[in-house]
């Protein structure tokens, strides 16, 4: 997701939809399995044009005997989403909906996750796991649309209970199918080592096979270069933050999203946003993960500085648990539930004297803080 690559396309459209007839033979087919004058069932299935969900298309149709709605977000990823739409509609689906989430995204999930200090064993930004409530919310939304109670979609482990936690969340009338994790369902051969998840907020990679003995290659990641050509001048920001929330750098105000796209920019150029990490999995195996999150890594640095600088220690303990119960939110799915609304509220509360300006030395891969001033 190349930094120069992700500025808003004015004409892209809010949500789009498109219908396209089912190919000749299979609504004979099903209606010869479910007989005459029984109503066909709809499922909606959150698409993200990969291999395993486009596969899903096709197992959902043929296992759950139903017409299949795909449901695509833009969520900041370099993908050509119309090209995604298409292939959607070619494998099965009889509609393919795309909806432009980016500032739902940042606003409903980013921003608040900043604000409450939630980085994964205080280090790393959740920025896959943080577009679940909206997929999830969306999901809910396209299904009353289209008047259906059935959803989909192809998370496996850790990531579907998240995922399917979220929707029952949000309507325990839902039926929500996590077919790759469904007997009979096999997955797609995939023979590439990374497993890329990208958005505004940053990329997580998945190396299969990789016990981090060694460097990761340079090609696993896009938005931030190599030390050894990065400039060999510093930068330095000055980052701007209103009751807790970031509007600005270096004296230009901005939104969030765009404040986002600068910052990645700025501080991809400086090598700075690469963070590597082994994970362990329910089952004792390990994985590594790599992160590249130029503006999330900035901007978590100079919201911790501030919030240090204007905060009592007492308070500077509680919060540290705050943000770990909003880091737990985030990662079992619990997004909806009230003890998350009740942090938000908190955090918000104790945020008001949360105005200053922040200065950021980004070198050679590194980010420091040199400067820090309040404005309250």
């Amino acid at each position: 997701m190349a930094a120069a690559g992700r500025g808003r396309d004015p004409g892209r459209r809010r949500h789009h939809s498109d219908y396209r007839a089912r190919p000749e033979g299979r609504a004979d087919r099903l209606e010869a399995i479910e007989g005459p004058g029984q109503l066909k069932k709809t499922i909606v299935l959150a698409y993200s044009g990969g291999a395993q969900s486009t596969a899903g298309i096709q197992w959902l149709a043929d296992h759950h005997r139903a017409d299949v709605i795909t449901l695509t977000l833009d969520l900041g990823q370099p993908a050509d989403l119309n090209e995604i739409r298409e292939q959607a509609l070619s494998s099965g689906a009889i509609r393919a909906h795309v909806v432009d989430a980016r500032d739902e995204f940042v606003r409903d999930a980013v921003l608040p996750s900043l604000k409450a200090g939630a980085l994964s064993d205080g280090r790393y930004p959740m920025s896959t796991a943080l577009t679940r409530p909206i997929i999830a919310r969306q999901l809910v939304q396209i299904a009353s649309l289209e008047k259906t109670k059935m959803i989909a979609h192809g998370c496996a482990g850790r990531d579907a209970v998240r995922l399917t936690r979220a929707l029952k969340t949000l309507g325990l009338h839902y039926s929500a199918i996590a077919f790759a994790d469904e007997p009979g369902f096999t997955a797609p051969v995939d023979q590439g080592a990374d497993r890329v998840d990208a958005n505004l907020w940053g990329r997580t990679v998945g190396r299969r096979g990789d016990d981090g003995s060694s460097p990761p290659p340079d090609a696993s990641f896009t938005l931030t270069k190599r030390l050894e050509d990065t400039p060999n001048q510093p930068a330095l920001v000055d980052i701007l933050f209103e009751r807790g929330a970031p509007s600005g750098h270096s004296g230009v105000t901005m939104t969030f999203p765009e404040l986002i796209e600068s910052l990645s920019t700025i501080a991809g150029e400086h090598g700075v946003g690469r963070l590597d990490r082994i994970k362990v999995r329910a089952d004792g195996t390990r994985t590594r993960a790599l992160y590249e999150a130029p503006a999330a890594v900035v901007l978590h640095l100079a919201h911790g500085e501030l919030w240090r600088y204007v905060s009592s220690e007492s308070q500077q303990r509680f919060d540290m648990a705050v943000s770990a119960a909003y880091v737990e939110a985030i990662d079992r799915g619990e997004w909806f539930d009230p003890l998350r609304g009740g942090i938000d509220a908190y955090v918000d509360a104790t945020s008001q004297q949360m105005t200053g300006t922040i200065r950021v030395r980004l070198f050679k891969g590194a980010a420091r803080v040199v400067g820090r001033q309040t404005h309250v």
